[in-house]
């Protein structure tokens, strides 16, 4: 059964989001929190103490053997020769045309052993690409179902795992986008410094029989430290924060690695990879749109699929994310607009349900938290 068919699924730790009063929505095809006791409540607990999120609903894709590295590589636009055993890197898979099929964190084990992590909304299509490209090349396998995925946020994410008996005070050591296989307490885990929020914080992986007594030794050990249970619903909101594309809204196979701002993660220069040569061609012909952050200086909310105005009315993009952002106490916003129109300072205007309400181009991340 493919992981995305009509029935919803749970993850592991569904009976536990229950017990604490989470409220339940569908998400990708799962059944998952979308808060517990409030949004902000929640994102003000990762920006300033530490919050855990079930992400188990996170494809993870397994490959293994001599040329397992060189596939992936082929697969993605980042180059995968930079890395080294317990590295991990932020990167996304394109097709032929050059846009867009996933964003996806890809993770070096070993020379002979990787992990791709892709979005749940797009497990199907990515775990399906990468099976066809490892065919008679390495051995594919797809772990998703069998794998939990706790997300530890927050400048006090180390604080709880020093708590842990067994290998938890040695996670602190871990380096940005580095990841280790750990024992947290008779818990064998893969621990990676990644995260989606914009804080410092760890990502663990575990076996499914294992989530619950991961889950609660980490609300336990996290009590002293502030932490709170957090959904789905901050985390869109500490990522557009920190500017972090969303597949879906700021990114799909309508647009391009480089109009989207993720020029940084595509090695043109390097070895080939699907969808380079369109890329090349996209680079050389110059981009008549560019996503641009944007703050809204009239009294009105952005979402995704508002339309964008120039000052005289006329519509000339669109709003691909935009929420009241809790940290900053202002309206923000991510949306494509015309190249010419995306310097820092740019004023335009948002269609806000048939009101234009005023908007200005800013410098992104809109929050960056202090080294």
């Amino acid at each position: 059964m493919a992981v995305n068919d009509t029935i919803l699924r749970k993850t592991p730790l569904y009976d536990e989001h229950k017990q604490l009063g989470a409220r339940i929505v569908p998400f990708a095809g799962y059944e998952m929190p979308i808060q517990y006791e409030g949004l902000t409540q929640e994102h003000h607990a990762v920006r300033n103490a530490v919050g855990i999120f079930d992400v188990s609903h996170m494809g993870e894709l397994l490959l293994t053997g001599e040329h397992s590295g060189a596939v992936v590589n082929y697969l993605i636009t980042s180059d995968a020769t930079k890395l080294v055993d317990g590295q991990a890197m932020y990167t996304c898979a394109c097709n032929e045309r050059g846009t867009i099929l996933d964003d996806l964190l890809v993770y070096r084990h070993a020379q002979d052993r990787w992990m791709v992590v892709c979005n749940a909304s797009n497990h199907d299509k990515i775990a399906a690409h990468f099976a066809k490209a490892s065919e008679n090349h390495c051995t594919f396998e797809d772990q998703t179902l069998d794998t939990a995925l706790v997300a530890v946020q927050g400048p006090k994410a180390f604080e709880v795992l020093a708590r842990f008996g067994g290998d938890g005070p040695k996670c602190v050591d871990l380096g940005s986008f580095h990841l280790g296989n750990f024992d947290l307490q008779g818990i064998p885990c893969t621990v990676a410094r990644t995260g989606y929020t914009g804080e410092d914080g760890v990502e663990i992986f575990c076996a499914n029989e294992h989530a619950v007594k991961l889950w609660t030794l980490l609300l336990e050990h996290g009590q002293a430290s502030g932490l709170k249970p957090a959904g789905l619903g901050c985390r869109d909101t500490l990522r557009l924060e920190a500017r972090l594309s969303l597949y879906g809204n700021d990114i799909d196979e309508a647009t391009n690695p480089l109009e989207a701002g993720l020029a940084w993660i595509v090695k043109l220069d390097g070895d080939d990879f699907i969808g380079r040569n369109a890329l090349i061609e996209i680079k050389q012909q110059g981009l008549p749109r560019k996503i641009a952050g944007f703050e809204m200086v009239g009294r009105g909310i952005a979402r995704h699929g508002y339309p964008l105005l120039d000052l005289d009315g006329n519509p000339v993009g669109v709003c691909t994310s935009g929420s009241p952002s809790p940290t900053l106490g202002k309206n923000i916003g991510l949306g494509f607009l015309p190249a010419s129109m995306t310097k820092i300072g740019t004023r335009f205007k948002v269609d806000c349900r048939g009101k234009h309400i005023d908007a200005v181009v800013i410098k992104t991340p809109f929050y960056k938290r202090a080294s």
